[in-house]
């Protein structure tokens, strides 16, 4: 009969709790202790019957260690594949057992019942501590009762010993002391949860191994320190070419022989040589097999050389770090103006080709929403997507950021050396931004990558091919840089190759109000925003639309945006106050700002404006909504607004 103590959990092992007799309770009362550290199982039956409870158990890989006593433990431990580990009772937890006894029924005859052995300590003992005491030893069940009948008729009154002792001396009308402590128990629960935690990591350690091994594409071959193949996978047979209906040993030894015996030799590994092998590249490498200090073999793996190619494109693509991913689309540009329709035209346009283009416009127009946005629909989608800024590091830094170095290129050099953006943007994107600001050395290396597809690490003695698309942006007037000798012009007419320009802010006004609603909404969720603030949010910063020059562009608007949602969507009427020191903009502007407190009405050029006054307006501005707000002083959301009205 078995119950389970605690319920399955993936990644813990399993102990399974066997005893028939009393130490069963003592050990499901300390095993919720324990439930953190392992899944614990009762069964409550001995020997040949546990033996049959537990097999199942074993055989579904839920039980790594059996914990248990006596002559119980021992029978288990002969019949079962799993580690047995045994309750130990200790001189103490006898000599406390005895106290025990003596106390309970003084000069009462004690017979002591133990595993195997008797204690010639304790018979000795005995005298001095001036107690009648018979020991008698068991090795199975039966052994158990003639121990207690034994020391029944010699006159002993009071039984110590295990738990079917004790169930025996009580159906003999006898006193008992139980023999296992607490603390046996618990320390015997340590080691059983330590050595199903090894054996657990043992066993792990040995299926990922046999996993890996019979699902490995490269040749793997094992040699003993005479050079003797010991192992060898199918995948090396294959790679090498191997004859399977001749005997393999000397085909092999032809194969890889050179490479083995330099390695036994030298005692130092081979790492990734190409060599030629009937008419395939393979990348080879030998490395000494050392057990205990002392080399005993070597092992020696072969991969296609193809398949590695695979796995490091496969590597870019699927296991880049999430900066490495363009987040926006083109169709993230808000706005239905001409001139942002000229830019989606154009963006369109260089995304079906791997042209280089050139963004040109001032700061926070979005150049590098752009650049993301053309990468994202173009073929190179999915692959990486790199920025860098051109003018946020020092002049020494910037070439070793952008192409890479070797180890020891120089001082403070990372250790092993390091990939440039250009190889981590490998059948990608790199996006260049400032570039005008890029120093005349930089220039000219990035003027040769553009030019050969290929990069040059620092320090290094040979160049790497890369497939990089490249988008580069700028705020200043590259033509005027290059007259003024401050920017290469080969540099300059490679990069202007589609040149797309991203029309200010303020040329574009026609598109603010959407993308301020656009804006304000992706501010709602951040700054907890209550939906009923929005049109109060826009309507009052509408004159600011219109007559505002918006010299930080959209990167401008975002920050304002966000500050009224900060400001203006808290509850309380103190925030409306001091609105010139929060909003100064407004102070660069001709219309006063238009506020609605809270729903309540106050005095504003609005006040006064009906429906019909928004009618008339209409229609000498010929339907023109932005002239019609301009003349009557009113926001084009108010305008709306009146026009349902």
């Amino acid at each position: 009969m078995s119950t389970l103590v605690s319920n399955p959990a993936q990644g813990r092992p399993g102990i399974a709790l066997v005893s028939i007799s009393q130490l069963s309770t003592l050990c499901e009362s300390v095993a919720p202790r324990y439930t953190e550290h392992a899944r614990f199982f009762s069964v409550r039956a001995g020997y040949g019957a546990a033996v049959t409870a537990l097999q199942a158990y074993v055989d579904a890989g839920k039980v790594d260690v059996v914990l248990a006593a006596g002559s119980n433990g021992a029978y288990l431990r002969d019949n079962l594949s799993v580690p047995v580990v045994m309750v130990k009772v200790n001189g103490f937890d006898v000599l406390s057992a005895i106290t025990h006894a003596i106390t309970m029924w003084p000069g009462a005859p004690i017979g002591l019942v133990l595993h195997e052995t008797v204690s010639k300590e304790l018979t000795d003992l005995s005298a001095w501590l001036n107690v009648a005491l018979k020991q008698r030893a068991y090795r199975s069940i039966d052994e158990v009762r003639v121990a207690v009948d034994t020391l029944a008729a010699e006159g002993c009154t009071v039984i110590i010993g295990p738990g079917m002792a004790c169930d025996l001396a009580l159906r003999a009308g006898l006193h008992s002391v139980f023999l296992y402590s607490l603390g046996a128990v618990e320390e015997a629960f340590e080691r059983s949860i330590e050595l199903a935690r090894m054996s657990r990591q043992k066993e792990s350690k040995r299926v990922r191994l046999n996993t890996i091994v019979a699902h490995l594409r490269d040749g793997v071959a094992a040699f003993d320190e005479g050079g003797q193949v010991e192992v060898v996978n199918p995948a090396m047979l294959d790679l090498l070419g191997l004859d399977r209906a001749h005997d393999l040993a000397p085909q092999l030894a032809r194969a890889v022989g050179p490479l083995l015996r330099e390695t036994l030799d030298t005692d130092t590994a081979s790492d990734e040589r190409i060599e030629q092998v009937g008419g395939r590249s393979l990348i080879v490498n030998c490395v000494p097999i050392v057990e205990h200090g002392s080399r005993s073999g070597a092992v020696v793996t072969v991969q296609d050389a193809l398949v590695a190619q695979r796995i490091d494109r496969s590597l870019r693509t699927s296991q880049r770090p999430k900066h490495l991913v363009a987040r926006h689309t083109l169709a993230d540009l808000t706005g239905a103006s001409p001139a942002l329709e000229r830019v989606r035209r154009l963006a369109r346009a260089g995304a079906a080709h791997d042209a280089t283009v050139l963004l040109t416009g001032e700061s926070g127009t979005g150049k590098e929403l752009v650049a993301q946005g053309i990468h994202n629909a173009s073929r190179r989608r999915g692959n990486p997507f790199v920025a860098f800024n051109c003018a946020a590091l020092p002049e020494g830094l910037i070439e070793s950021e952008l192409f890479g170095h070797e180890e020891g290129a120089f001082t403070g050099a990372r250790r092993g050396g390091k990939p440039g953006l250009f190889e981590i943007a490998h059948t990608g994107t790199i996006f260049l931004d400032e570039v005008g600001e890029m120093p005349a050395a930089s220039q000219s290396r990035l003027l040769r990558v553009l030019q050969e597809r290929e990069v040059m690490k620092l320090g290094a003695g040979r160049a790497t091919p890369i497939d990089v698309r490249v988008i580069a942006a700028t705020h200043r007037d590259l033509r005027a840089l290059v007259e003024q000798g401050a920017f290469r012009a080969d540099l300059y007419f490679r990069l202007n190759l589609l040149q797309i320009e991203l029309p200010p802010l303020r040329e574009r006004r026609d598109d603010i109000p959407d993308l301020a609603r656009h804006l304000l909404r992706r501010s709602a969720t951040r700054y907890e925003l209550p939906a009923t603030a929005t049109e109060r949010i826009l309507e009052f910063l509408a004159p600011l639309f219109d007559q505002y020059a918006w010299p930080g562009n959209v990167r401008e608007l975002d920050n304002l945006v966000a500050r009224a949602a900060i400001y203006l969507g808290a509850g309380s009427s103190d925030a409306w106050q001091d609105l010139g020191d929060v909003f100064p903009e407004f102070g660069r502007v001709q219309a006063p700002p238009v506020l609605a407190d809270r729903g309540k009405a106050v005095d504003s050029p609005s006040a006064a404006v009906t429906r019909d006054d928004v009618l008339r307006a209409l229609e000498e501005s010929g339907g023109n909504r932005a002239a019609a707000s301009r003349a009557l002083g009113i926001g084009r959301t108010t305008l709306w607004r009146l026009m349902k009205a």
